[in-house]
């Protein structure tokens, strides 16, 4: 089960309460006060790791809940210390507070179609990155410290004090140096499978691909990219349309956008059109998305028809970069690895 976003609700440990205590010894009947303080609760952190690639984990239990601290004791003893909980989250996780104030408001967000608009507290992307999700709650002052020259029997405590709690919305966004973007059976998956070691799900039926899938593209001289095969889109994805904003939120970190073309126009599709389709939903769910830089991959040259339209498209976009390849054959495979080894992974260094 593939899970990419999710809400959680987190709890810090609270603070102990101080102790009232005196001190109670042979020969030292009236020792004084000797309550000690109480422990600070544990706070809630997420933590990046690279070997975790889904949220699916808070799916079945979305809580994190950290321990209190221990009540301060006698001979001014300080409670033990709350243990922290640690929330792994993979790289490209997104946090947002919400004013939820229950898990069970989280759950029933969750299978609702609301969207989601509010500003995010962390932005979580590299290995070992923490953040400190909720505050701990602090130890109480036992009655040891409330003692003074004129009091010398004080009674006087203080309790400790809550932990923050509160109800997060994670998104996950894979973070990947090209993203393949193009209607369902373009040849996304196909192509991700022959350029690199993953191994996606292939099918002649649309959404074959129901989650993003990562491969690494391996060049001469030690260099490498990442490359996501993100699931097919329709016309209206930016409203949501197919699951829409599911797939567009996983390219909103490439560096480069590669729109992945049907050149043959099988099953009655047209290269052009389809084009123009992605550019507008791509603008049209996020204006900055829009500007990113972009080629055109020419896929299914094999077919007939597809030399034809090539040169059709590319009299319409004469400005436009369009690498030629069928991958299903590897025809111009060579060429595509140049071009990314090139646009992602040499810039990547400078």
């Amino acid at each position: 089960m593939f899970i990419d976003h999710i809400r959680i609700l987190a709890k810090a440990g609270d603070g102990g309460d101080g102790a009232v205590s005196w001190r109670r010894e042979k020969f030292v009947p009236r020792g004084g006060p000797d309550g000690g303080d109480g422990g600070n609760g544990g706070k809630v952190i997420l933590v990046v790791d690279n070997s975790t690639d889904t949220l699916r984990q808070y799916h079945f239990d979305p809580k994190l809940i950290a321990e209190d601290g221990k009540p301060g004791g006698g001979h001014k003893k300080t409670g033990k210390t709350g243990r922290n909980k640690i929330g792994k989250v993979p790289p490209g996780t997104v946090v947002y507070k919400t004013d939820a104030a229950t898990v069970n408001e989280a759950v029933e967000f969750e299978r609702s179609d609301e969207g989601i608009d509010l500003e995010p507290i962390a932005d979580l992307i590299e290995e070992g990155q923490t953040f400190v999700l909720c505050e701990n709650g602090i130890g109480g002052e036992g009655n040891f410290k409330f003692r003074t020259a004129t009091n010398q029997t004080p009674t006087e405590h203080t309790l400790g004090t809550p932990g923050q709690q509160a109800v997060y919305y994670l998104e996950l966004r894979r973070i990947a140096d090209a993203g393949l973007v193009g209607f369902p059976n373009a040849g996304k998956s196909t192509l991700l499978g022959a350029i690199s070691a993953a191994k996606p799900k292939v099918g002649s039926y649309p959404f074959t691909t129901l989650q993003p899938m990562i491969g690494v593209v391996e060049f001469g001289g030690y260099r490498r990219c990442t490359v996501a095969d993100i699931p097919g889109l329709i016309e209206g994805a930016h409203e949501n349309r197919g699951l829409g904003h599911e797939f567009l939120r996983h390219i909103t970190r490439c560096r480069v956008l590669l729109f992945v073309l049907d050149m043959a126009g099988s099953e009655g599709r047209d290269p052009i059109g389809d084009l123009e389709i992605l550019r507008k939903e791509i603008k049209e769910y996020d204006e900055d998305l829009a500007k990113f830089p972009w080629k055109v991959i020419a896929n299914k040259m094999d077919l007939e028809g597809s030399a034809e339209n090539l040169e059709i498209f590319k009299s319409r976009f004469p400005k436009v970069e369009v690498i030629a390849i069928s991958a299903e054959t590897g025809e111009g495979l060579d060429d595509l690895k140049v071009m990314l080894d090139s646009e992602v992974s040499h810039k990547a260094k400078k």
